[in-house]
């Protein structure tokens, strides 16, 4: 198995952007307010993050799927909190 510098940092690059958006969901359970969140933004953010997935499936990329698939979780809680909490 061959695997290239660049495909180590893309995967990692990747899950770190994945996980970007938790100090969002955090401050949005530790405070119990939605009231800045853009949901809109956040809903473009989970259907691109969703497509990139396919993606990455169809290219059977493990980069992209595990990225994104992380992103995909982060936001929605991001969404759950909004819808919670707006």
């Amino acid at each position: 198995m061959n695997i290239s510098i660049i495909t180590i940092l893309a995967t990692i690059f990747g899950v770190i952007m994945g996980l970007a958006n938790i100090p969002q969901a955090y401050k949005i359970f530790r405070r119990k307010s939605a009231k800045d969140i853009s949901i809109i933004t956040y809903t473009i953010l989970l259907l691109g993050s969703m497509i990139w997935i396919i993606y990455g499936i169809a290219l059977k990329n493990f980069a992209i799927i595990l990225g994104n698939s992380i992103g995909t979780v982060v936001m929605l809680s991001v969404i759950v909190g909004w819808w919670r909490y707006h």
